[in-house]
């Protein structure tokens, strides 16, 4: 297998239980027991991890939401100096094992370690089946194919872009002759560049801004569920924090059901039904609210 397996993401939340709670009570997923130092859970063959903001492993006063990744090596110290990645630190992270901290701008802005396998029980059944993608605000997705495909090995599993247009449709009124429609060309007005890579049995999905220097009469609207939206949340995202992880999906095998299901167990929600997606997928979000603010997270139903 070319690239590497993704051990686990971190996710930082504000109450532990509460959010634990929604991915097990809520979701559906099965929570791991060997841990101590947060709530772990197997997503297909990876893991999701749920640690307090003030939890050390992160360094303490965290900001909730994605926070790191971590890629699995038997020696991680010996993958990283393999591949010319900048150590930050070395020790000891989750459930005890040995990890190394790559310094962010080695990785494109995402906080990455890399750690000894884990051995955390699959996910069995249920409505999730896998962490679908990590979304991340990107503003080079040629560094990162550089970086994780070319140096790393990990597979490009596909490129996209998603782009907004705005069609002008002029109307000529007479009294005599009646009405004559003409329709300019349609003007693209801005969007996003996609880069899926593959890591593991999920993707890190590249979120680049398409023209970062529209003027200001061409902008983008910014309502949930368009690619306008979807422009503005990433462009706002980097202008804030820089690049870095972004939001988590989780495939799911039926996209209704588990909206349905978040909403009758009273979730705040942002879509009720699944709606079009990137990759030919549906898609749905739940409420940042959900999870104490912070995390963004939706689910994807595709082939």
């Amino acid at each position: 297998m070319s690239g590497y397996e993704l051990a686990y993401v971190a996710v930082a939340v504000r109450d532990l239980d509460a959010a634990a709670h929604v991915f097990s009570e809520s979701v559906g997923l099965a929570r791991a027991t060997m841990f101590s130092d947060a709530a772990v859970f197997g997503v297909g063959r990876s893991a999701l991890a749920l640690f307090d903001v003030e939890d050390p492993l992160l360094g303490g006063n965290a900001k909730p939401g994605v926070h790191h990744i971590a890629l699995a090596a038997t020696d991680p110290e010996g993958m990283a100096q393999k591949h010319g990645l900048l150590v930050t630190s070395t020790g000891v992270g989750l459930g005890g094992a040995k990890q190394v901290e790559i310094a962010p701008e080695a990785t494109c802005g995402i906080r990455t370690r890399i750690i000894e396998p884990l051995n955390i029980d699959a996910n069995a059944g249920g409505l999730v089946e896998c962490i679908d993608h990590i979304g991340v605000a990107s503003t080079d997705n040629r560094a990162a194919i550089e970086t994780f495909c070319d140096t790393l090995g990990c597979p490009l599993e596909s490129q996209q872009t998603d782009i907004e247009v705005r069609t002008a449709i002029e109307s000529f009124t007479s009294d005599k002759y009646g009405v004559v429609y003409h329709n300019r060309p349609p003007e693209t007005v801005g969007g996003l560049r996609v880069a899926f890579i593959t890591v593991g049995d999920c993707e890190l999905e590249f979120l680049q801004n398409y023209d970062p220097a529209l003027e200001a009469g061409n902008r983008l609207g910014d309502a949930a569920g368009t690619t306008g939206g979807d422009k503005s949340a990433i462009a706002r995202f980097v202008e804030r924090n820089g690049p870095g992880l972004h939001h988590l999906a989780l495939k799911t095998t039926n996209i209704d059901g588990m909206l349905d299901r978040l909403g009758a167990a009273g979730h705040r929600m942002i879509d009720s039904v699944g709606r079009p997606g990137s990759r030919r997928a549906r898609i749905g979000f739940i409420h940042p609210q959900a999870f104490g603010g912070g995390l963004v997270v939706h689910f994807v139903e595709r082939p």
